[in-house]
């Protein structure tokens, strides 16, 4: 049997927002090595725009296995001297810097050059980099809530079930056919349409405990994705402080029942499916409800995939994420 504390939830911690001055040089880590022209090109189109603004800022590059060390780097840099420390990438990247951003206390920014880019997009970035770029030189320190995974931080989502084998076949996809929201689709439909095998999980969360057969459990931590998928929890109104994630539920279904389910994801419709349920939670436990499936599970999170040990405990961290923002996000 698996609990989940019956207390209500808890607020983020609202430790001192960082000290931050605007005039400092930022730090860009690129996950990327330096000499290849996609990674040179992002320096170049940096180098320019901080000339442009009068400002100044290092590009830290990472080659494969080093974007964690680096960010680490970067991160110190950015701390002893008032700054930030920004993530120039896709969802990983992002990922990797907010994990050493949120344990040391620093400032974090982000420039987005994803595939959709939801925690860029949902605190006002924009995703053409030199347009970014001015945006971030405007931009100040905001807390923002972010959510552990067994406690691997993540900022859009957390899953178990076939959403993770869905993140690897994109990841097949797209090295063989390129980066793009058709090949994401096409990958996501291939996907969901292979036979899958349902699990069975053991789920508790604030008073609720509850043994389940789903093909994924979802479980969102940014507004924006939700919204796009009709899945917003319309109890907790935006500006809410109230820390809130959303599980979401995808009861085993044949193909066609599967595609009509896309179809309604991509209308924004999701929510009002017979074959989706959701609600809000602040916390989430869960463990394989058969021995058979062993300790381990697959999860993903943020578009990358793990196994972890059960059970696996999805919850809201009590420290929030200093991230620069437009002043409306800040105040919203």
């Amino acid at each position: 049997m698996i609990h989940a504390d019956a207390v209500p939830p808890e607020e983020p911690s609202m430790l001192p927002r960082p000290a931050f001055d605007a005039s400092a040089p930022l730090q860009f880590v690129i996950n990327g090595k330096a000499g290849s022209s996609d990674s040179d090109a992002t320096h170049e189109a940096i180098t320019s725009e901080l000339r442009s603004a009068g400002r100044t800022g290092r590009v830290w590059f990472a080659g494969p296995g080093e974007l964690e060390r680096v960010s680490r780097d970067a991160a110190a840099q950015a701390r002893s001297e008032d700054s930030a420390v920004v993530a120039v990438g896709g969802d990983g990247t992002i990922n990797t810097v907010a994990q050493v951003a949120h344990a040391t206390g620093c400032t974090m920014g982000v420039i987005p050059e994803g595939t959709f880019n939801f925690f860029a997009r949902e605190h006002g970035a924009p995703t053409e980099i030199a347009e970014a770029l001015r945006w971030l030189l405007t931009a100040r320190p905001g807390p923002t809530q972010v959510s552990a995974i067994n406690e691997r931080l993540f900022l859009v989502n957390a899953s178990l079930g076939v959403y993770p084998e869905l993140l690897q076949d994109r990841e097949r996809w797209q090295a063989r056919f390129g980066r793009s929201r058709v090949i994401s689709l096409g990958a996501a439909i291939a996907t969901l349409l292979r036979a899958q095998r349902p699990l069975r999980l053991r789920v508790a969360w604030e008073k609720q405990q509850r043994e389940l057969r789903t093909l994924t459990l979802f479980v969102g931590n940014n507004r924006l994705q939700l919204e796009k998928l009709g899945l917003v929890d319309t109890a907790a109104p935006e500006g809410s402080e109230t820390a809130r994630l959303t599980a979401v539920i995808l009861k085993p279904i044949g193909a066609v029942a599967m595609l009509g389910l896309m179809l309604r994801g991509a209308m924004g419709q999701l929510g009002s499916s017979n074959g989706v349920e959701h609600f809000p939670c602040h916390e989430l436990v869960m463990e394989p409800a058969s021995a058979l499936r062993g300790r381990t599970v697959k999860v993903a999170f943020d578009g990358e995939v793990a196994w972890m040990r059960s059970p696996i405990v999805i919850r809201v961290l009590p420290t929030p994420l200093w991230l620069l923002k437009t002043p409306r996000s800040i105040d919203s």
